[in-house]
């Protein structure tokens, strides 16, 4: 399974869990208070059925203003929080961008998409992996760059949990990313010393890059 589509059914999960676990909090509430599923559902606007629905697990479209609601009517209040724990999903002009750079590699290299960054378990996922049997080095692609400082925390973490040997970060060349590389400077050649050109000149060749680079393309 592709370690995104892993992503989206993990959260699934997680979602039908919650909604498992508010009707159980809400269920133990209404018994304590005393009170009957009408009657907290004349407050919010929802009949006795479909409280209890809620309250047995059973309401999989429930919205969260409606749990909102239906807490506040038993002296709760709803806490949501989100946290990162992987890469989000990417759109068309990220997926051409990774088909242009598995374009320039040398057709004795391995290529794969969505690789999971530590085995089985890690929900982070490198764009791709490009290698040989001796080496391969993770592919982030980014079509736009907007906080390089995330980005660059991002990929050295995958690199210190992970065993890739490198990475290569794909950049979509357009006058707003040049500009924005360029005012990098020394901190975007310490991060990423292998040049452009001899990235793609030396996978091209299906060799070594010989560390981490960045990609124009």
């Amino acid at each position: 399974m592709p370690a995104r589509r892993r992503v989206v059914d993990l959260a699934a999960a997680r979602g039908r869990h919650a909604v498992l676990e508010l009707g159980r909090e809400l269920d133990l509430a209404v018994r304590n208070l005393g009170l009957s599923y009408a009657a907290v559902g004349r407050d919010v606007g929802l009949s006795a059925v479909q409280v209890a629905r809620v309250a047995h697990g059973t309401a999989p479209s429930l919205t969260i203003l409606q749990a909102s609601e239906l807490l506040g009517a038993v002296g709760m209040e709803l806490s949501i929080r989100a946290f990162p724990v992987g890469g989000p999903l990417r759109d068309t002009a990220h997926l051409r961008l990774l088909d242009r750079f598995r374009a320039r590699l040398h057709r004795s290299l391995s290529w794969r998409t969505e690789v999971a960054v530590a085995g089985h378990g890690d929900l982070r996922a490198w764009d791709g992996m490009v290698g040989s049997p001796a080496w391969r080095y993770g592919v982030e692609a980014e079509t736009r760059i907007r906080d390089w400082q995330a980005l660059e925390r991002r990929i050295a973490l995958k690199l210190r949990d992970g065993t890739a040997d490198g990475v290569i970060l794909v950049i979509r060349s357009s006058r707003e990313n040049t500009l924005a590389l360029r005012q990098l400077g020394d901190a975007l050649r310490a991060s990423f010393p292998v040049p452009s050109r001899r990235v793609l000149a030396l996978l091209g060749a299906g060799v070594n890059p010989g560390g981490s680079g960045l990609v124009l393309l």
